[in-house]
């Protein structure tokens, strides 16, 4: 069955449940997961005239909040795997497409199953308009089981 499950988490409110049962499941089957979260990379502001501002502390402000954000996601992972203690691995890359990183990190890290949340008000409207966890559906050659 699945030795590695893929779990994507961008906010820890939203995937906390799909979080729970990605663990459940592993446990279940005797997987392990791998926790994963994509960070936006920072971009200055561009105006007609040219760059906004070159100024370093607004990246190092951008970073520090991404960082913060990632923890406090990955931290849900490693905590609820710890918990039931199920083997978890977790990290985070900088890639403003999402659905690109979340499909290549689980080939990369050998995942044979992506376990992605639904994101709870989105439905059948979100897949429509193109939620990342859609976009992973319509490229992933990984199995994807969304969590609604």
């Amino acid at each position: 069955m699945f030795r590695n499950i893929f779990i994507p988490v961008n906010d820890a409110e939203t995937t906390a449940a799909a979080v729970r049962e990605g663990v459940a499941l592993a446990k279940s089957i005797g997987a392990k997961v791998t926790g994963f979260h994509a960070t936006p990379r920072f971009h200055h502001a561009i105006l007609q005239e040219g760059v906004k501002s070159l100024d370093f502390r607004e990246h190092e402000e951008f970073d520090r909040q991404e960082s913060a954000r990632a923890e406090k996601c990955l931290g849900l992972v490693r905590h609820l795997a710890e918990d039931e203690g199920v083997s978890c691995e977790c990290f985070c890359e900088s890639n403003d497409y999402p659905h690109e990183a979340i499909i290549k990190a689980a080939q990369d890290k050998g995942c044979d199953l992506i376990l992605m949340s639904a994101h709870g008000g989105l439905g059948v409207a979100g897949l429509i308009t193109g939620s990342e966890t859609a976009k992973v559906l319509a490229r992933s050659t990984i199995p994807v089981l969304v969590y609604h």
